[in-house]
């Protein structure tokens, strides 16, 4: 301990320095957690011819050495290594008997940048006062989560005013109900919904010799004497165009007439099927979907949850069933898991408790795709979304903390792009100068970093070129998956039913008017299944 220390020692010579006092050459073992009751004291001793001492009170927490330069330990008198100090101050309680503590968490040359809120629990006041007035523009608040959830609620609102203006109530009651509490999917595919047959040219239903009646936004019954079930494909879709008029017998992969509403892509992120739905994601999105635009800012964030919830709807496009819209932030939350499990893995030894952390990450994750097994929900948006997040984030993240340690080199926290210091190489800062001298980031670096680094250009190549080819396949190429259903339903039968067949096209003709209300003999072709596909063509699909 500091004070036992000074006991069991003798006092150096007057004008020499104390064995003990030099920076960085003491063990922290030896300081005693406990401040000494004459820390708060403040000393005054006479002054003579040549110099005079004014001491005051120090407690340990102000002697640690903090890897700031030597100079606070070299200038003025009152400091520990002044040797005017040591020869006119003989109070054994002095400055110069304080034992700066030692810095022995890095390599030499490496800066730590103390940005995990749990290895670093403790700030300066007049620090984070200082975060906060720069936090408008820093990321410290969550402008993107805040803005989202916001134009996510009002959309939602949106929504149902539209389907009690169509169908005379804001959720659906008929034909059948909602049970996530919203509005019906003819809204909801009026309104930008991910339904592949306003996007594309759809097998077995393009193709037909025979024109289909497409039920109407306002559609509350099946039943062909309420005529309602007499929409256009157009109308159905709506948007305000991209849907030629359809001219049946065309070839799928005759593109004139093709619907060609490329945004569905897109919009789907920001509806929700009602309110079961969005109330789940945006708890996950204001807790974990926060912390993460915390750490890695706007920027970042926003890129991995547009790319995330986008390419989930790319994937879900071509593999899930045609018949069923889809809508709901779910992709771009899970691509938000998987950077907290990437984030929790790089930075395993820095956690209080990452075992336990990573237990419940992955219990959350593992309940969500076993619930995407059941019908009603888009399991591959949740697959899409989870893949694109874990790729952009070993693009984006840092390096792992062990890999950081081993090339003996840190990163800086996370910052805008225009701020953020463009490598470690000294003389080279910011986005500006990374332009002028972009061979100075890459001096001096060793096989490991170049190694990681092709790990990471690999990666978001790959995810790239995956992105461009399902495009390709959705469009020109396509070819089905045999055995991808089995990733978003389970093989269960009911009523003849199998719940990998829900969604599907069932087109029924004027011989099975009886089990299908929407055709009869002088429309001999309606959009309607049968049986329990008939209850579940009334689910939207969320994600």
């Amino acid at each position: 301990m500091a004070a036992n220390d000074y006991y069991t020692t003798s006092h150096p010579p007057t004008g020499q320095q104390h064995p003990s006092a030099a920076p960085g050459t003491h063990s922290t073992q030896s300081i005693s957690p406990v401040s000494s009751p004459f820390d708060d004291n403040h000393y005054q001793y006479p002054s003579n011819s040549n110099s005079q001492a004014h001491l005051v009170g120090t407690t340990y927490s102000n002697t640690a050495y903090s890897g700031a330069s030597d100079t606070q330990y070299n200038s003025a008198s009152n400091r520990y290594d002044s040797p005017s100090t040591h020869q006119h101050n003989t109070d054994p309680f002095a400055d110069q008997n304080a034992i700066p503590m030692t810095n022995h968490g890095k390599k030499a040359g490496v800066t730590r940048y103390n940005t995990d809120p749990e290895q670093f629990p403790q700030r300066h006041p007049g620090h984070e006062k200082m975060k906060k007035k720069k936090g408008w523009f820093s990321g410290r608040v969550t402008w993107f989560v805040y803005i989202m959830t916001t134009v996510q609620i009002v959309v939602f609102i949106a929504e149902l005013i539209r389907n009690g203006m169509l169908t005379g109530t804001p959720i659906q009651l008929k034909p059948s109900f909602n049970i996530m509490i919203g509005p019906s999917p003819y809204v909801l595919i009026n309104m930008g919904a991910r339904y592949p047959p306003c996007m594309h040219n759809v097998d077995n239903v393009t193709d037909l010799p025979e024109p289909i009646r497409w039920p109407c936004p306002n559609t509350v019954s099946l039943d062909e004497k309420t005529g309602q079930v007499t929409c256009t494909l157009a109308e159905l879709c709506g948007m305000g165009g991209g849907v030629p008029p359809q001219i049946p017998g065309t070839e799928v992969k005759n593109r004139d007439h093709e619907p060609n509403q490329w945004w569905r892509f897109i919009t789907p992120i920001f509806m929700h099927a009602g309110i079961i739905h969005i109330a789940f994601n945006m708890l996950l999105q204001l807790t974990l979907g926060r912390d993460m635009e915390k750490e890695m800012g706007i920027i970042r964030f926003a890129l991995v949850y547009f790319s995330s919830g986008i390419f989930g709807f790319v994937l879900g496009s071509n593999y899930a069933a045609p018949n069923i819209p889809s809508v709901g932030a779910s992709g771009s939350l899970f691509g938000i898991l998987a950077l907290v499990l990437l984030d929790l893995l790089y930075n395993w030894g820095s956690r209080r408790s990452p075992m336990k952390d990573l237990l419940f990450l992955l219990l959350d994750v593992a309940i969500a795709f076993v619930l995407g097994l059941l019908p009603g929900l888009d399991n591959f948006s949740h697959i899409g979304g989870f893949l694109m997040g874990l790729v952009l984030g070993i693009c984006l993240l840092h390096s792992p903390q062990p890999l950081r340690e081993r090339i003996g080199v840190d990163e800086p926290p996370y910052t805008t792009v225009n701020t953020a210091p463009a490598s470690a190489v000294p003389g080279i800062a910011g986005m500006q100068q990374f332009v002028k001298q972009p061979m100075g980031f890459f001096k001096g670096r060793k096989p490991l970093w170049w190694a990681w680094w092709f790990v990471r250009a690999g990666a978001l190549l790959a995810v790239f070129v995956g992105f461009i080819m399902l495009l390709r396949n959705f469009y020109e190429w396509r070819n089905k998956c045999s055995w991808c259903h089995r990733l978003t339903c389970l093989p269960v039968t009911v009523s003849n039913i199998s719940w990998c067949d829900i969604g599907n096209f069932h087109l029924q003709n004027a011989s099975n008017a009886t089990q299908n209300p929407a055709g009869n003999a002088n429309n001999p072709r309606g959009l309607a299944p049968i049986d329990l596909a008939a209850f579940m063509s009334e689910l939207v699909l969320p994600n």
